[in-house]
């Protein structure tokens, strides 16, 4: 279940932040509610993964993830296209999540 409830917390973080922009600093009142239901969902997951995976790797694995998707959600929404720097330095983000999960013993199996 922990698993589960990291990709919420990470889902509704990218939901959140998206709506971030669409906000324009909570001048616009729908934007501004999602990105405050987002961020508490968020948060509220994360604190339920947090009984079984420790911290670090739990905001890791959040804020790795999180990069990358929020990426493609700037993307597709906003048109943001990422250059070949940005995509180089989110591979190696994943690449670190990946090491951490393959390798440590901190991560429950």
């Amino acid at each position: 279940m922990a698993y589960l409830y990291l990709t919420l917390a990470i889902l509704a973080e990218v939901i959140g932040t998206s709506a971030l922009k669409a906000a324009e600093g909570f001048t616009r009142p729908w934007p501004s509610l999602a990105v405050a239901l987002g961020y508490g969902a968020a948060f509220y997951f994360m604190s339920l993964t947090l009984k079984t995976i420790p911290l670090g790797v739990t905001y890791a694995v959040w804020s790795g993830v999180g990069i990358v998707l929020i990426t493609l959600a700037g993307w597709w929404l906003y048109g943001q296209v990422p250059d070949l720097a940005a995509v180089a330095g989110m591979g190696l983000i994943v690449l670190g999540v990946a090491v951490l999960f393959l390798f440590s013993k901190t991560v429950p199996h």
